[in-house]
């Protein structure tokens, strides 16, 4: 089970110096989150000054206000207020400037190259009775509140049963649950599925490739 510490990551400034982004993920593995020289990247701005965004051509891009009240985008020419929560969905190579009528804001950005990944972004509440699985090519981002993650326990099926159809015995314990920060990153698996339990709000961002 692998978790990005929000806390550990390097802070980029931007080239207008109207923010600092930090990367929870990207593919390939570029040596500055900046260059756009990967197909996806996933990460979180904090935006302290309005002005314009950088251009990513041939790329397509998710934005998602996590804190703060309300960033007023204009996207060539048309104007766009993204409340916390809502996710956004706009062209990479689009001429876009920022504005920030409530103050400071934090942006979850999710960016994939055309024809070859698609991204999105869901926002969920989490529960302390049911957890929540993030399976292979999401991240889950706690944005919000406490929460824990499991390693899932793999469940057994009709097939494990021993002669005479009696039940197996019981599955090993999973790992013991790990605390989450306050943007921390679960990487997603199909084996031993991540689980998230608590109280918050979650990021569920899915990156899936794009075929034929």
């Amino acid at each position: 089970m692998e978790i990005i510490r929000y806390a550990e990551l390097r802070a980029e400034p931007w080239r207008n110096k109207g923010g600092v982004t930090r990367e929870l993920a990207s593919h390939p593995k570029a040596a500055s989150s900046q260059d756009g020289a990967w197909d996806w990247r996933v990460s979180i701005a904090e935006v302290s000054k309005a002005g314009q965004f950088s251009a990513f051509p041939g790329m397509d891009r998710v934005l998602t206000v996590v804190d703060g009240e309300l960033l007023l985008l204009t996207v060539d020419g048309s104007e766009h207020p993204l409340e916390k929560y809502r996710p956004f969905r706009f062209p990479g190579d689009a001429d876009v400037t920022g504005a920030l009528p409530t103050g400071d804001i934090r942006g979850l950005n999710v960016i994939t190259r055309n024809g070859a990944f698609k991204g999105y972004t869901s926002i969920i509440e989490l529960s302390k009775k049911r957890a929540h699985p993030v399976f292979e090519g999401q991240l889950g981002i706690l944005l919000q509140g406490q929460a824990t993650v499991s390693p899932g326990a793999a469940g057994a099926d009709a097939s494990d049963a021993g002669p005479g159809g009696e039940a197996p015995e019981a599955a090993p314990s999973p790992g013991e649950p790990e605390t989450l920060g306050r943007y921390d990153a679960v990487v997603g698996s199909d084996s031993g599925t991540p689980e998230i339990l608590g109280r918050g709000f979650l990021a569920v961002v899915s990156i899936d490739r794009v075929t034929g």
